[in-house]
């Protein structure tokens, strides 16, 4: 079983940046493909991005492309999403998952039914 904790989410400005990180508590990290999602009130949890287990491939919902990177350092269980030029519309509830399926492609990743553990989530609040 894998835990996942959540953290680096906050109230800001819009505009500005904000990095959330998701530690894993299962070694070996690499095994796992990684991803984060969001949820707003009344909303469905949506797909943001997602990286591989060995951090090649990377991928993005539209929304966010340019904006957010994700990362991942496997030495340190940990995966990352740095968020730049924040809008309102991102405000949510950001979860980290993560995927026992190695390799898959970039539509798997994108659906939340792809990921087999998860975390609480961390508040990410932009105000306008």
């Amino acid at each position: 079983q894998v835990q996942l904790v959540e953290s680096g989410g906050g109230l800001v400005q819009a505009g500005t940046s904000l990095r959330l990180s998701c530690a894993a508590s299962e070694r070996p990290f690499s095994s796992y493909a990684m991803g984060w999602f969001h949820q707003a009130p009344g909303k469905e949890r949506e797909f943001v991005a997602a990286i591989s287990w060995s951090g090649d491939n990377t991928y993005y919902a539209d929304s966010v492309k340019g904006r957010f990177t994700i990362s991942r350092d496997n030495a340190k269980n940990t995966v990352y999403l740095q968020m730049n030029s924040l809008k309102p519309e991102d405000t949510a509830v950001y979860y980290c998952a993560a995927s026992r399926t190695t390799y898959a492609s970039g539509s798997y990743y994108r659906n939340l039914y792809g990921y087999d553990y998860w975390g609480q989530g961390t508040q990410v609040t932009v105000s306008s």
